[in-house]
């Protein structure tokens, strides 16, 4: 097998379908978010003396800007020169720091719960919890939402468990399915608050009900509410007081609140079964003590603060009654997600380049596999930092190519 020939091949025809992704070359400014400089491609010396351009970002998960607030910034500077770089191992070989210890003690403060555990990544932390507790769990059946996200579809296949896949946000379905399952099996029901491309809201309320019935433990990824919704910023089971109805509750500390790192939440039990079961965390070096300290000043300040909630609540509003001014097609939903729908990957990938070459607008294109073809989209995340100015700079950029578009059909 001639196994280059292989990868080019594979690699040409995403290229055809316009799914082949290309990394923006982005350098964020400290203080001037949503401002970065664009590195171009094509300089004859390299990237490092490519040209450069002012660009406004649009598609960032850094929801609130958290990433570069002064209080965390002054944590992580005071962690490095007090701790070092690294962590110097895995969490039960020299890798647990203090920093750690706090951050997981405020973490179930957080959520209501007795117990905490950190991972590396929002995706380590459902990969591994999802995969270890329903593999552990003799006959365990886990009951995944449809549109679950890609680290817990794989927490689930790394399981072996068996998998019933409910209808999207679907509780009679649901139920349906636990009602056809033998009673004495243990069943794990797994869910999103917030869905990252449509940005749609699960009714926590009527799955909790749907699993209570059939004895279910239920595992909800709060990776797009944390640091967002909520009284102290628990997500969306603490705005609907239901954060003591949820048996895992999982999190990111990569979005909302600016840093990196995933977690869970739940029972010291059940905490400390995946602690001491789960392969993806005991053999993993653990974060560096400045991301955890980093973590830890956002945390605590979003559970006092509202101000950033607040003000991205206004923008989210005044861009999509802009857009819908404009009559630039977007997805309606609750949440802040605003998905601005193409349908067409390579002319989604052709809009996106437009806005950044011709408007000074980075929005990265969406396709498949992230969504199903025929969904494409540009997927927009306006935060407390982007001005009036800017949410006019978007419309008037996106307008004008919609309008094109129509005389080109038209055409």
């Amino acid at each position: 097998m001639d196994y280059e020939d292989f990868f080019r091949t594979e690699l040409d025809t995403l290229r055809t379908q316009g799914n082949y992704r290309i990394f923006a070359n982005l350098q964020r400014q400290a203080g001037s978010f949503p401002r970065a400089m664009h590195k171009r491609a094509g300089s004859p010396t390299g990237a490092q003396d490519a040209p450069r351009d002012e660009v406004t970002v649009w598609c960032s998960n850094d929801y609130l800007n958290m990433g570069q607030h002064p209080t965390v910034l002054e944590a992580m500077h005071e962690a490095l020169d007090r701790c070092g770089a690294g962590a110097g191992g895995t969490r039960n070989i020299a890798g647990t720091n203090h920093y750690h210890v706090l951050l997981e003690e405020e973490l179930a403060d957080l959520h209501g719960k007795e117990s905490a555990l950190l991972f590396n990544s929002g995706y380590m932390s459902n990969w591994t919890s999802i995969g270890t507790l329903a593999a552990r769990l003799k006959g365990c059946v886990i009951l995944s939402d449809a549109k679950n996200h890609a680290s817990m579809i794989e927490g689930a296949r790394h399981s072996r468990a068996r998998i019933e896949v409910f209808a999207h946000n679907d509780p009679a379905d649901l139920d349906r399915r636990l009602a056809a399952l033998d009673p004495a099996l243990p069943k794990l029901v797994m869910f999103e608050s917030i869905y990252s491309m449509d940005g749609d809201i699960a009714p926590i309320a009527e799955i909790c009900d749907v699993a209570d019935r059939h004895n279910a433990l239920t595992y909800l990824d709060e990776v797009h509410a944390v640091g967002l919704y909520g009284p102290r910023g628990g997500g969306i089971a603490e705005r609907e007081g239901l954060m003591h109805r949820l048996s895992v509750i999982e999190g990111t500390l990569a979005k909302g609140y600016g840093v990196i790192g995933g977690y869970i939440t739940g029972s010291a039990s059940l905490i400390d079964y995946v602690r001491s079961f789960a392969s993806g965390f005991i053999f993993t070096t653990a974060l560096p003590p400045a991301v955890a300290a980093g973590a830890l000043a956002s945390i605590r300040h979003l559970k006092s603060s509202d101000t950033e909630r607040l003000a991205q609540r206004e923008r989210v509003a005044l861009l999509r009654a802009r857009l819908d001014e404009a009559g630039v097609p977007h997805y309606n939903n609750p949440s802040h997600i605003v998905p601005v729908m193409v349908g067409d990957a390579a002319l989604c990938k052709q809009i996106s380049d437009t806005l950044l070459e011709a408007h000074g607008i980075y929005v990265q294109p969406i396709n498949y596999p992230t969504v199903p073809k025929g969904t494409e989209r540009l997927r927009i995340t306006p935060s407390p930092m982007h001005s009036e100015a800017d949410i006019e700079h978007l419309v008037a950029a996106l307008s004008q190519i919609w309008s094109q578009l129509a005389l080109k059909r038209a055409a």
